[in-house]
């Protein structure tokens, strides 16, 4: 038998540390998007990409009222909003909180914070430390990274291993942010084609749209099958695309291409302390705060 899941990308352009507006305008996407089991927001959708210049004004702990409250007025749909997170010891992270039905079941926190062209994420946030997955369902299971997490390989591959049956990106991706010579567009284009295709997983990418400061964000939002076929792909202006992922195609998909099965996860362990004992890297203490 095959589960199905409905799923959402909610496409649109935060108001730059409003808090109380971009509450609104998310719960004005809840109301459009009643029926779907899972709807995704962009990167920092409640504080906008350069929320951070006010960052003390802008953050919030992920059990928030405000997040709850919109998580309850979602109902069975499970939100995916991005914000800044105030952590324990008043570290900051960008953040990607999953609620439902008022709830929070999972948080990410960016681990590949950029600090190249026009994106200075280091100056703000802490680095999260941590790849993990987080079940819905019985057969899907969510991989959360934000943005940049995904130009970095190795923390796809970890989501994939640690069992991921969908890929969820919220990004915020501005045409001129990583310089004139980079197309932005093209990049994510390929980027979102290729994990779907590689690992045999649907993949869900959503980006933001209009101008913030010194950037131009295109939209291009996209919902991809485990083949790499696109399902749904947003224009330049705010818009919601939905589609329905079949877990059959997730089971057909992988059974042709089984990179997970042949991971060899032994012979990478092996390598990488290898790797770690000739560059003389100590031992990290693991912290699972």
């Amino acid at each position: 038998m095959s589960e199905t899941l409905t799923v959402g990308a909610a496409q649109f352009g935060s108001r730059i540390g409003d808090l109380d507006a971009n509450f609104e305008e998310h719960h004005r996407w809840v109301s459009q998007a009643r029926g779907l089991d899972l709807l995704v927001f962009p990167e920092l959708s409640l504080v906008g990409h350069y929320g951070a210049e006010n960052l003390l004004d802008v953050t919030m702990k992920r059990h928030d009222p405000r997040l709850i409250e919109l998580s309850r007025a979602a109902g069975d749909t499970i939100l995916i909003v991005g914000f800044v997170e105030e952590g324990p010891a008043a570290q900051f992270y960008n953040a990607a909180g999953v609620y439902k039905n008022g709830k929070l079941i999972y948080i990410h926190r960016k681990i590949n914070l950029p600090s190249y062209g026009k994106l200075i994420e280091t100056k703000y946030y802490a680095q999260g430390r941590f790849v993990d997955t987080q079940e819905i369902t019985e057969d899907w299971r969510l991989g959360l990274l934000i943005c940049a997490d995904l130009w970095n390989p190795a923390l796809v591959h970890l989501a994939f291993l640690h069992g991921a049956t969908l890929l969820v990106s919220p990004i915020s991706s501005g045409v001129e942010a990583v310089g004139e010579a980079f197309d932005n567009p093209s990049g994510w284009t390929a980027t979102m084609h290729f994990y779907s295709m590689m690992y045999g997983a649907p993949s869900i990418m959503v980006n933001r749209t209009g101008p913030e400061e010194d950037l131009n964000f295109w939209g291009g939002s996209r919902i991809l099958d485990p083949f790499g076929h696109p399902l749904a792909i947003a224009g330049q202006d705010p818009e919601l695309i939905t589609a329905e992922l079949d877990y059959a195609q997730v089971r057909r998909a992988r059974a042709l291409l089984p990179t997970v099965r042949d991971s060899n996860i032994g012979l990478v362990e092996r390598e990488m302390n290898r790797l770690n004992d000739r560059l003389g890297v100590p031992d990290i203490i693991r912290d699972d705060d």
